[in-house]
């Protein structure tokens, strides 16, 4: 099938959106248009994707990887525009939702399948779409194509996190379309890269515990660590530590004290 998807930017650029949200209209043939992350209620965003839609013959379905607002904004105007149906992972974390979307869901497409993941980590019930045939997955913000992403706790889990990415690493996947920023193409490289990433930014913290004294806190660490950062991105930095922090507790390799400090557990 030709002219498998169109990608069309949302108008919401910013600091943690970079040039914005990637929208897809996804040609499903018979089987009716799917639109991915509508990302923004802009009048004329809206219509951008309408007008995608109606050159793959209507728009039947919406679908949303996560709950956040930069990538379900548009959902509920498009779909008072249209009359279809919201598809996302759960109404606890996007409560108009029509229809929940379990793990391994399957959503039959003219010539091809779409395919649902749950890939925590990002946030609680974020999901990544396969186009099987085409091998092209739809990856919300699991990844980036600007950088990697911030995993913010509580939502933002970094243990569940790296199990997403290591579970894509099984899949068969020729291209990722990520939520910001330009397609991957190198797809294996770009995910054992993203884990090395997390996984150097974990030593580094647990090098850190070693070197500072017992009870150390984050601030402490984000400013031993990140000393060629501008310190106006040091409360982001804080969010990743405290991430990989919690991680670490969950393994029992480090713990939290009633002072709001950090260590090493001895073993």
């Amino acid at each position: 099938m030709a002219n498998t998807y169109t990608l069309i930017l949302a108008p919401n650029a910013s600091l943690m959106t970079g040039p914005g949200t990637n929208t897809i209209v996804l040609n499903g043939g018979k089987e009716g248009a799917v639109v991915i992350d509508p990302g923004d209620d802009n009048p004329a965003h809206l219509e951008a994707i309408i007008h995608a839609g109606n050159s793959y013959g209507g728009i039947r379905r919406i679908f949303i990887t996560h709950g956040h607002h930069d990538h379900f904004g548009g959902a509920e105007k498009l779909r008072a525009q249209l009359g279809v149906p919201v598809y996302a992972f759960s109404r606890e974390g996007i409560p108009f939702v029509d229809q929940e979307v379990s793990d391994g869901a399957l959503f039959p497409l003219e010539g091809d399948r779409l395919l649902a993941f749950h890939t925590p980590g990002h946030c609680f019930d974020h999901l990544c779409f396969l186009l099987e045939g085409e091998r092209t997955l739809f990856a919300g913000d699991l990844i980036s194509g600007i950088t990697t992403n911030v995993i913010i706790p509580p939502e933002g889990n970094m243990l569940d996190y790296l199990n997403s990415l290591k579970r894509l690493q099984s899949l068969d996947i020729a291209k990722i379309v990520a939520g910001h920023g330009p397609e991957i193409v190198d797809v294996q490289a770009k995910l054992a890269g993203d884990i090395a990433h997390r996984l150097q930014r974990e030593q580094q913290i647990i090098d850190a515990l070693y070197t500072l004294p017992p009870g150390t806190t984050i601030p402490a660490l984000v400013e031993y660590i990140y000393v060629d950062v501008d310190p106006r991105l040091y409360p982001i930095a804080a969010l990743t530590v405290e991430a990989h922090l919690l991680k670490l507790e969950r393994e029992d390799r480090v713990r939290h004290n009633e002072k709001d400090g950090w260590e090493l557990v001895k073993k």
